[in-house]
């Protein structure tokens, strides 16, 4: 059996991963598949991939891009979720903030440095017209984290995915001013250099495994009531998000990597560019 350590968020985008593991389908490759669920997001799972700590990671498209620009040596070789992701733009629900308008000037709480939560800040800024320079972070490692700072007001909004961050708005905790979706695909595979190398058929059945479920993922039979249970989400939440929700078993073409790669430099979110080459490798 060849272990590899793989790394994601616990959220429902990532259940096909877990599905595959469930029903023995790794394991049949003589694959054994070790997940590890990081809820810190992007900037913890880069991390870990630079220390060896993780052979995979399921990736923001954006984070992966900057830290591979940084040094991450890592390679994507997949896309993995197509659709862009929506990011909810929250406010504690007792706050005096009710527009996204009101959020100038004002501190962003973020999971950690080069996380999305960080990153699509910067996005949102720039689509506003704000000065991106003049953006303040808290740093809550958690969604928990970020429930607690806006709460007691040491951040005053937080930027997370939709509809994980849905009952949180449903609940009365957070009140949700708007949504700021990715200018790009969702989520990437990502694999550390060294064990590519070592490793590129392991890889590759990896991919053909996960592409098998989330192609037909859709289609397994009440998955929209699993998901609901699974992740405390209304039913017509999940059914909503199954219909956004566009898995990809495609690569990155060098066409995509570059217009990305120009949109995060343009944002002053890259100082540098990277080459296709350097940033991602093609089965």
């Amino acid at each position: 059996m060849k272990t590899v350590k793989i790394v994601g968020v616990p959220e429902h985008f990532n259940l096909p991963w877990h599905l595959c593991i469930e029903n023995g389908e790794f394991e049949a490759e003589n694959i054994d598949l070790q997940w590890k669920n990081i809820p810190e997001g992007t900037g913890k799972m880069c991390q870990m991939l630079r220390d060896g700590e993780a052979d995979m990671a399921v990736i923001l498209t954006e984070g992966i891009v900057k830290d591979i620009v940084a040094g991450n040596p890592s390679k994507i070789v997949q896309i993995y979720v197509q659709s862009p992701l929506i990011w909810g733009i929250h406010v504690a629900a007792k706050s005096d903030f009710q527009s996204i308008k009101d959020l100038e000037n004002k501190k962003v709480a973020i999971s950690r440095l080069g996380s999305g939560s960080q990153l699509m800040a910067y996005v949102n800024a720039n689509e506003q017209g704000w000065e991106t320079d003049d953006l303040q972070f808290e740093i809550i490692n958690t969604l928990d984290g970020a429930v607690e700072a806006l709460t007691n007001g040491t951040a005053d909004y937080f930027m997370w995915e939709h509809f994980m961050t849905k009952p949180l708005v449903d609940s009365g905790i957070f009140r949700r001013v708007g949504d700021c979706p990715t200018p790009w695909p969702s989520f990437v595979i990502t694999v550390r250099d060294e064990f590519l190398k070592k490793n590129p058929k392991i890889v590759e059945k990896i991919l053909e495994i996960i592409n098998k479920t989330t192609h037909d993922f859709t289609q397994i039979p009440d998955i929209d009531k699993r998901l609901s249970e699974l992740f405390h989400q209304k039913l017509e939440d999940i059914q909503e998000w199954l219909k956004l929700t566009q898995w990809s078993q495609k690569h990155l073409t060098e066409k995509a990597f570059i217009k990305i790669q120009n949109q995060l430099f343009d944002l002053g979110i890259i100082d540098k560019k990277s080459t296709f080459v350097e940033t991602v490798k093609a089965l």
